[in-house]
Formats: C-alpha cells, sequence, structure tokens
C-alpha cells in the first residue's frame, strides 16, 4: 500500500508539484512565534518517551481525545505514559478530516520514520520505535530543532523573565539557530483580572524601582523593553480579548491605576481608558525599537469554569470569539499613525469570518517604504489547517499581496511542530498551481518559485530583520 504522506502528499497539480520540490522544500525556517520552553532548549532535554515530548501541553490532542470520549485521566491526569500514548492511538483513526491526523503522521514520518498508520494496533510498535530513537542524543530539543532546518525561533517571554536561558543559548557557539525573545506583557495589560498588583510587584522587583505611579509603571516596562532588545527581541505579542479603545487623559488614568493598586473595582469605562493608554505607550515603543507588533484577536479562553479550576489555562477549553473589533483597532492604529508611531504588526483572528475585516484595515495603514508593513497574520489556532491556510492566503490576495506575506509559525508547545511548515508549503504551492490550471495565474516557475521562497522565508527574514541580527540565509 503506497504510504500516506509520500513526496506529493497534499500536491494535487503538476505546477504545485514543482513549486513545493523546487522552490519551498529545502527553504529554512524562521518560526516569529511560537510557545517552546527556552529552559529545555538551553539545556538540550532529553525526553524519556514519545508521549513527553508529543503530548505534554498539547491541548490540540488533548481536545480530540476528550471529543473521543477519553477519560481526562488518560490526557492530563495520573495515567502512565504508556496509556496516555494508547489512548492517543485510539483517538487517531477517528481523526480523519481533522488537520492532527496530518500533523501527527507527517511527524512519525519526518522524525522518526515511520511510515504506518498510528492505531491501536501499531500502538505498540510505534512506541518502542519513537522511545528507542528519543535515546539518541539527535533526538534531544536542539537536535531536533536543528534538523527541522530552523535558522532562528521566537519564545514568548514575559516581561519580567529574567532571559538567563536565552543568554546562555547566545553564549553559545554549538549551537548555531538564533533563539530570540518575545515580549508578551498580558498582565501588565488586563488591570482587572486578579494577580495584577502581585504582576506589578514583580515588574518592580525585576526592574529594581519602586512602582508607585503610572508613569513609575512605564518607566519599569520601558526599562524591560530596553532590556529585550539588548537580548535580540525583534517582536511583541498581544492578546486582545477584545481590543478596546477609549481615550483617558493622564491625570484619569494615573487615578485608575492607583485604585488598582489599592485592590478597588473598576468599571468597564476606566479599564478601557487604561488598556487604551498602556497599549499606545506599548505601541511607541516598539516603534522606536523597531519591533514588530503581533496582535491576537478573537478568542474567548476558559469556556469550561469546572475544568479551569480543576486544571488551569491553555489546557483546550478556549474558543472562537465574535467580537466587534474594527473601530476600537482602527482608532488604536490611527492614533498611532498620526504622529508616524505605528509598528510593523501582524492581525491574527482566530474567527475567520475577520480576514477580509482585517485584510482591509491593514490597506489603510501600509506605507512607509515598507513592503508588507501590516500583515494579516497566517491561519491561526483552529484555522492553521487546509481550508483556513486557503481562506486567509484568499483573502490576503484579494485584498492585499499575497507576495509580500512573511509565512507560517508553529504557535506550539511542541519540538516536533515544524512539519506544519511543511504542510503550509505544500499548501500554498498546491493553491498556486490551482491558479495555473484555471488561468489565474501565468505559468511562470521562476516568477512563482520566488514568490513561494519569498513566503517560506525570505519575507520574514527581512520583515523582522533577520540580515541585522547576523541571521542570513543564502
Amino acid at each position: 500500500m503506497k504510504s500516506f504522506i509520500h513526496d506529493d502528499f497534499l500536491l494535487t497539480n503538476q505546477v504545485g508539484k514543482e513549486l513545493y520540490h523546487g522552490y519551498a522544500a529545502n527553504m529554512p525556517i524562521f518560526d516569529y512565534h511560537c510557545h517552546l520552553n527556552p529552559k529545555e532548549i538551553a539545556e538540550n532535554k532529553q525526553y524519556r518517551n514519545i508521549t513527553e515530548l508529543w503530548l505534554g501541553g498539547d491541548h490540540y490532542k488533548w481536545r480530540a481525545m476528550r471529543a473521543n470520549g477519553i477519560e481526562e485521566k488518560y490526557i492530563t491526569g495520573s495515567a502512565s505514559d504508556g496509556e496516555k500514548f494508547a489512548k492517543w492511538a485510539e483517538t487517531m483513526p477517528n481523526c480523519i478530516g481533522n488537520p492532527l491526523f496530518h500533523w501527527t503522521h507527517l511527524e512519525l514520518k519526518r522524525y522518526f520514520g515511520v511510515d504506518q498508520l498510528l492505531t491501536p494496533e501499531t500502538a505498540e510498535e510505534i512506541w518502542r520505535h519513537c522511545n528507542g530513537l528519543l535515546k539518541q542524543d539527535e533526538f534531544r530539543a536542539r537536535g531536533l530543532i536543528e534538523r527541522s532546518n530552523v535558522t532562528a525561533l521566537c519564545t514568548t517571554d514575559d516581561p519580567t523573565a529574567s532571559l538567563e536561558d536565552h543568554a546562555v543559548l547566545a553564549k553559545d557557539p554549538g549551537f548555531k539557530v538564533k533563539v530570540l525573545p518575545t515580549f508578551r506583557p498580558d498582565q501588565g495589560y488586563y488591570i482587572e483580572r486578579p494577580g495584577f498588583n502581585q504582576w506589578v510587584a514583580k515588574l518592580a522587583a525585576v526592574s529594581g524601582m519602586a512602582i508607585t505611579t503610572f508613569a513609575d509603571f512605564k518607566t519599569a516596562l520601558q526599562q524591560r523593553i530596553d532590556f529585550f532588545h539588548d537580548m535580540g527581541c525583534c517582536v511583541s505579542d498581544h492578546a486582545l480579548e477584545p481590543i478596546v479603545y477609549q481615550e483617558g487623559t493622564d491625570q484619569e488614568v494615573e487615578v485608575i491605576f492607583q485604585k488598582a493598586l489599592r485592590g478597588e473595582h473598576l468599571n468597564s469605562e476606566e479599564i478601557a481608558k487604561y488598556k487604551t493608554k498602556v497599549l499606545l505607550f506599548f505601541g511607541r515603543a516598539y516603534a522606536a525599537k523597531g519591533w514588530v507588533m503581533q496582535l491576537h484577536l478573537n478568542t474567548i479562553r476558559n469556556n469550561s469554569t469546572r475544568m479551569f479550576k480543576l486544571l488551569g489555562a491553555n489546557t483546550g477549553f478556549d474558543a472562537m470569539a465574535d467580537y466587534p473589533i474594527a473601530e476600537a483597532l482602527i482608532k488604536f492604529l490611527d492614533q498611532l499613525d498620526l504622529t508616524n508611531e505605528l509598528p510593523k504588526t501582524i492581525f491574527y483572528s482566530l474567527n475567520p469570518r475577520d480576514n477580509e475585516l482585517l485584510a482591509t484595515i491593514a490597506g489603510s495603514f501600509q506605507g512607509g517604504g515598507i513592503p508588507g508593513k501590516m500583515q494579516l497574520g497566517s491561519g491561526w489556532w483552529f484555522n492553521d489547517q487546509i481550508d483556513g491556510m486557503i481562506r486567509q492566503m484568499v483573502a490576503l490576495a484579494n485584498i492585499g499581496l499575497l507576495s509580500q506575506f512573511v509565512g507560517m509559525l508553529t504557535d506550539s508547545r511542541s519540538f516536533l511542530s515544524y512539519t506544519r511548515h511543511e504542510y503550509f508549503r505544500r499548501i500554498l504551492c498546491n493553491l498556486l498551481g490551482e491558479w495555473v490550471e484555471r488561468g489565474e495565474a501565468p505559468a511562470d516557475l521562476n516568477l512563482l518559485g520566488g514568490m513561494v521562497e519569498d513566503i517560506c522565508y525570505k519575507n520574514a527574514e527581512r520583515y523582522f530583520g533577520l540580515r541585522a541580527k547576523g541571521i542570513v540565509f543564502g
């Protein structure tokens, strides 16, 4: 029987095949947004088995297992690693039509050379085979990254992080992949959430200064931005749930900040004024550094209160939201643009209904001599599958310039997720091939091949300033 993951997997037309094999397949990867643990990279962690590497922290798989009726003890609970793997194997045949079916078998093939489908019948053999390979040094964390042809990656880091693991990696001449931090200040944005005051105290401690005013708060944040920049940071990240915009004076926001420090209740107008002021501060600071600002939109998290109390956040109980975002987002961007302090920005929408909306907003703020300054980000989270990726690329092509797209990211905690770049590249090449077949694009392989190479890597290399950081391909 023909291998499921074969050379022309997902490639259904001749031009797509030539584009993928001739241009896309060997391009390196810049993973500009992921959730890999930098400590595991610094320590070059060796994983005890495939369950720890593959299922630990992967809420995509956890959701599928729950939908398949698997008890929680075999997902996040007390069952042994072998039992958890067996339950994932039990789930896998029921995942046809879900991207997990493709990702699972791509990962098994590319990293472990496994051609078999994962089923209850093959589970034991695959378990033994993969665990045997994981004992080898090349299957440690760094080896998995290097064999994926990664030149650089950006982890996701709280502003209070020491970045000590990044410092270790930066000084290690034996590891050529650049591991850069990302500035993710969500805990300083959500003033209404429990733990805000504790986070402010932590920020004060790492900044070595007292924070008693909003001005102090901004000074401490700027200090951390400077520190992250010195550590190679070139990108920030914000989860806006939802984005709000309501102007307030410095005096008003100072009063609001003081109320928060005293633990007093804030109303929705006060919260919006604070969030607007602090987000504008961030945007201006990023523009001054030349950073890219990522905005993740339309997420509603921790929907099961029962399971949130049991397991905490990021455990597979999130969903698409349908917030109105256009008016607030435009006002925010316009306020920065008025003073020419709008940084390069990537929008991601978890709800694909807003792809076209965000593409038109991006088009309203392009310019400054920066190709693709405002980006409609790749199909994200629930959308990083065939239909979602195609919808995003078609929306971008129809309304903006697909040729200036910075391409795929893993957005993952798994060291095996780099096959998502292959998955994306195959889908991209096949889509372009379909356009050629329908007479909507020229059958010019040099023209289309250059476009493919740009989207796969070169656009991101330019956009994020990798050459300035000494990260060069070709």
